[in-house]
């Protein structure tokens, strides 16, 4: 039997008796819906102060996918991986606690921590001592230290069972999806649209993603990634939606109409208009941008003002106060700064000596001049996508390029998984090459291998390797396919 305790996040733990549970209550269904996918016989436990997840048979990859898992969903302050097995005898308890301890003590401080639960020969404090002696005389390097050690053993003694926490790990904090309601992220597929929609979620907000599409093709195929990865792996419980907008139109619309010092915050202010619209007709409450105070021009606090006077709804900036590097460094824990260090940056090619103080006269002045149909068209044109079936839209889209389990004898795997992933899990194709290029360089370096080979792509899911299929298939490389790696 394996099991991990969950500690919920303090903020939920001071709540009154009711929002407590109920928000215990959002976490425990959101544990089965995540966790279940994984093994249909999972149990999750509601406790007062935690919750437990049982599970009756584990392998090593099944561990392993549970702990990442755990670590990823909003509302877990911490949890611990528990062993638990009957005993005989307190020294019993204490043979049992040795090798898996003996490692983890070597040349720290430790102390042993005993909870008991029932009748035995011995009370919580002698398990304590008695433990911690023997564990001092085998590990010499280790000393015994009660206040603040390096590392506490902890067990729990529930009559005839003994408990052991093996590890403990970090979890994501926050609160239960969907606690906080629904929030619309702006997101470009840049650090700082990733780690705003990212810190929503944290927040308990069920988050849907609006992109702005100002590159073409490529330019949504890559957002489409950062936003299905934030949504598989931090907000999976709850299905959301993607909804692409082709602002090409409103772009021309505003470089052949506008003053040029204004064009970045007009930019903006079409967008908000155009986001507000969206969320009203989705019954969205707020819009979420990854704007930072000064970090450009259109985001100094004269032009936010500006920018708002837009629409009347809510317009959230959980990066108002952060350093760039600070939301490059949040980037990089939650996994997502090699894909968003690879898109470009399109919003910025339109300023021309942008203005750092708009009038919102002046703005207003220049908007008179636009069509005023040109932007209830393109939302009226927007694309919206419930999130799950992107897979299946890439599929629709490449539907040229087949995913195969047998290529040709010659044919190159291109492994385009992150880095990480490779080294945790490495492909082996029997009789074929196997190269790893991330999917974020693949598009800069796929014209410097041979072209007289056919590769075929691979990642876990396929849904990037069909997503850069299309990519690569719109440059004109016909030599393109999509391996599918077989059942095992």
């Amino acid at each position: 039997m394996l099991e991990f305790i969950i500690k919920l996040h303090s903020e939920i733990t001071i709540k009154s008796k009711s929002v407590r549970k109920r928000q215990t209550k959002l976490l425990q269904q959101n544990l089965k819906t995540i966790l279940l996918q994984l093994d249909a016989d999972i149990r999750i436990e509601s406790h007062w102060d935690h919750l437990m997840v049982l599970v009756p048979v584990a392998s090593p990859e099944l561990r392993m996918k549970l702990i990442e898992r755990l670590a990823c969903i909003p509302g877990i302050a911490q949890f611990a991986e528990m062993q638990s097995s009957s005993f005989s005898s307190l020294d019993d308890i204490y043979q049992q606690v040795l090798p898996v301890f003996a490692d983890k003590l070597a040349g720290k401080s430790f102390c042993v921590r005993v909870r008991r639960a029932g009748t035995h020969e011995f009370s919580s404090t002698e398990a304590e001592r008695y433990i911690g002696g023997g564990l001092n005389q085998q590990v010499p390097s280790a000393r015994v230290q009660l206040k603040n050690p390096d590392l506490t053993v902890q067990l729990e003694i529930r009559k005839e069972t003994l408990i052991m926490v093996r590890a403990q790990y970090a979890g994501m904090g926050g609160f239960p999806l969907p606690s906080q309601s629904d929030a619309l992220s702006l997101i470009s597929g840049g650090f700082d649209s990733a780690v705003s929609s990212y810190l929503m979620i944290k927040k308990g907000m069920r988050n849907h993603y609006l992109f702005f599409n100002l590159g073409g093709k490529a330019h949504e195929t890559g957002v489409r990634e950062i936003a299905y990865f934030l949504w598989q792996k931090y907000s999976l419980s709850h299905k959301v939606k993607f909804i692409s907008v082709d602002f090409a139109p409103v772009v021309a619309e505003i470089l052949e109409k506008s003053d040029p010092g204004l064009m970045g915050v007009i930019l903006k202010r079409m967008m908000m208009r155009a986001a507000a619209e969206i969320a009203e007709q989705l019954g969205i409450p707020a819009i979420v941008t990854g704007e930072s105070a000064g970090q450009v021009s259109s985001q100094t606090l004269d032009n936010l003002n500006v920018i708002d006077r837009v629409t009347p709804m809510l317009i959230l900036r959980p990066l108002i106060a952060q350093d760039k590097q600070d939301i490059i460094d949040i980037a990089r824990k939650i996994g997502v700064e090699d894909m968003a260090a690879s898109m470009p940056e399109y919003c910025g090619v339109i300023s021309n000596k942008p203005t750092v103080k708009a009038r919102l006269a002046d703005v207003e002045a220049n908007e008179q001049r636009f069509d005023s149909e040109l932007l209830a068209n393109v939302v009226a044109a927007a694309k919206i996508l419930d999130i799950r079936t992107i897979d299946y839209q890439s599929s629709q889209q490449v539907n040229t390029v087949e995913a195969v389990q047998a290529m040709p004898a010659d044919a190159i795997v291109l492994d385009i998984r992150r880095p990480d992933d490779c080294d945790q899990a490495p492909l082996e194709v029997a009789g074929h090459q196997v190269l790893e290029i991330p999917f974020y360089k693949l598009s800069s370096q796929f014209s410097s291998l041979a072209q007289d080979k056919h590769y075929f792509l691979y990642c876990d899911q396929g849904v990037m390797s069909r997503m850069q299929a299309l990519l690569l298939k719109d440059e004109g490389y016909q030599n393109v396919g999509v391996y599918q790696k077989p059942a095992s």
